[in-house]
């Protein structure tokens, strides 16, 4: 286990960064959290009725009222509206925020509204602050009609959808590096193997050896069915309150000491590399801000939308070099009980991915592991974790890091 020894200063311990010039932890600190079950269908709800119930949930874990929120942070998809959105969540729960925002970055949306919540409440714009993202999941969804750039240039040519862009980055990973399919296997036979500790998980019960998903079906390869997540409907909600008020609520309050992010690129036939991407400088930020290093870290709780993106994370992060995962990864117990915790609930692989509420979920599995709440799953003494969110195709990047101080 790592031998950090969390800091008790101040979060405006003030660092320097790569230019030199002078840079502030972030300010804030989450007092509550709330998640529905993932579920494969829904059946008659409505988005802004899954929003209601798990904002209900955040909001009573927190001990706040729903008067006392004042800042409010959603995600671009509601299917009741497609413009004016925090004004119709703020409507629906009974709000009157002083602060609110779209936040649209794909998977990695839910960890960025979290640092802009810390920057809303330092910058005096609210004092806690509602981070919700929730989606329902018909049988059959609405096409988008939407027009941009990748229905251009990339659809034309074959490059369509999240599954073939995925798999150009584990294609150019296993041809530059010579990574072997056993060696992205083993990723989701743990996600699946984690998710057996978390009875919520979609895929509880229902554990995967690297033989199975090496012989589940070949969506497109080298990505097999069992190493891209199952989208399924579900909702996420985070309180971010300021530290004065956190050490007066329910929980011991889980401090964001980190944050990066970075965007490079939206279409794949775009990205700089297919072997790294933006997480890394988003990564580098977040440790520099924390004054950490990712060795220290008790958690890592890590974006999977596919397999080939926790292994370019493991990278990125710098605890392997390029290429080093696989040998990274050998032999370790990546389990709440092991030398290497990654995704202890299951991630999105295990769990489920609950379109962007799913990149929220790796945040809220962080709070429980540094709140000591993981019941069944719990890591011995956690208190330091590092959350990820990816969106698009490695294109849109955050990064925290989160300290709990018992």
């Amino acid at each position: 286990m790592p031998n950090h020894k969390p800091s008790k200063n101040s979060v405006h311990i003030v660092l320097k960064n790569d230019q030199g010039s002078l840079m502030k932890r972030p300010a804030g600190a989450i007092a509550g959290i709330g998640e529905l079950h993932p579920v494969r269908r829904t059946n008659g709800e409505t988005t802004l009725g899954m929003i209601a119930r798990v904002s209900k949930l955040a909001i009573e874990d927190s001990g706040l009222e729903i008067g006392a929120i004042d800042g409010l942070l959603v995600g671009p998809q509601v299917g009741e509206t497609p413009q004016h959105v925090p004004a119709t969540i703020a409507e629906y729960l009974g709000m009157t925020p002083r602060m609110s925002n779209v936040v649209d970055l794909g998977g990695a949306s839910g960890p960025g509204m979290i640092w802009r919540a810390c920057a809303a409440i330092e910058a005096g714009m609210a004092d806690a602050v509602l981070c919700v993202l929730a989606n329902t999941r018909e049988a059959t969804p609405a096409r988008s009609p939407n027009r941009n750039p990748i229905r251009e240039f990339d659809v034309p040519f074959g490059a369509s959808g999240a599954n073939t862009s995925y798999a150009f980055f584990m294609q150019r990973h296993m041809a530059e590096f010579g990574s072997r399919p056993e060696d992205f296997a083993n990723i989701a036979a743990w996600a699946r193997r984690n998710a057996q500790s978390n009875p919520d998980a979609i895929f509880y019960g229902k554990p995967a050896t690297v033989e199975d998903v090496l012989t589940s079906p070949m969506i497109t390869a080298p990505l097999h069915l069992f190493e891209m997540v199952m989208p399924v409907a579900g909702g996420a909600a985070v309180v971010v309150v300021s530290e004065k008020r956190a050490a007066q609520l329910n929980h011991p309050p889980v401090h964001v000491i980190g944050a990066g992010e970075m965007i490079t690129h939206r279409a794949v036939s775009q990205a700089r590399s297919l072997t790294s991407g933006p997480l890394k400088a988003a990564m580098a930020q977040a440790f520099r801000q924390a004054g950490v290093s990712p060795q220290s870290m008790h958690l890592l709780s890590l974006y999977d939308c596919y397999t080939c993106v926790v292994a370019i994370t493991l990278e990125d992060a710098g605890l392997c070099p390029p290429g080093g995962f696989a040998e990274l990864l050998k032999g370790r117990d990546l389990s709440y009980l092991g030398d290497l915790p990654i995704n202890t609930h299951g991630g999105q692989l295990g769990c489920g991915q609950a379109d962007l509420a799913g990149g929220m979920s790796h945040t809220i599995e962080a709070v429980r592991q540094l709140r000591h709440e993981a019941n069944g799953r719990q890591i011995p003494k956690a208190t330091l974790a590092l959350v990820t969110g990816n969106g698009a195709t490695l294109s849109e990047a955050v990064a925290l890091v989160l300290e709990g101080r018992r």
